[in-house]
């Protein structure tokens, strides 16, 4: 298994136990409620939406990356497709920035 399919692993385990949230609105409300320990946009996410988490998150100094495509987001948190997910928990954020990076 390499680095992203256990991250892809870690999400849906991020999803399920409830550390995380996925949809716009939702992002951007755990970014300004200091909820969000790292945002995730999605590589073919749109210039506007990369741009808007990147500036919110600069703002507020939360960490973000981007990585994965929408589907493979999706899938792996049982959705259709996002663009953005907000890890809420600083265990899952610590491991998934050390997938995300090796």
């Amino acid at each position: 298994m390499n680095n992203e399919e256990k991250a892809l692993s870690l999400l849906g385990l991020a999803y399920r136990g409830r550390n995380l949230t996925s949809g716009e609105d939702q992002v951007l409300d755990a970014i300004r409620s200091g909820k969000a320990k790292l945002v995730i946009v999605a590589k073919d996410a749109s210039d506007g939406t990369r741009k808007l988490f990147n500036d919110k998150c600069t703002y507020y100094g939360v960490d973000i990356k981007i990585w994965g495509t929408k589907a493979s987001i999706g899938h792996a948190i049982g959705k259709e497709t996002r663009a953005s997910i907000a890890v809420t928990e600083s265990g899952f954020a610590g491991k998934l920035v050390t997938l995300m990076e090796e």
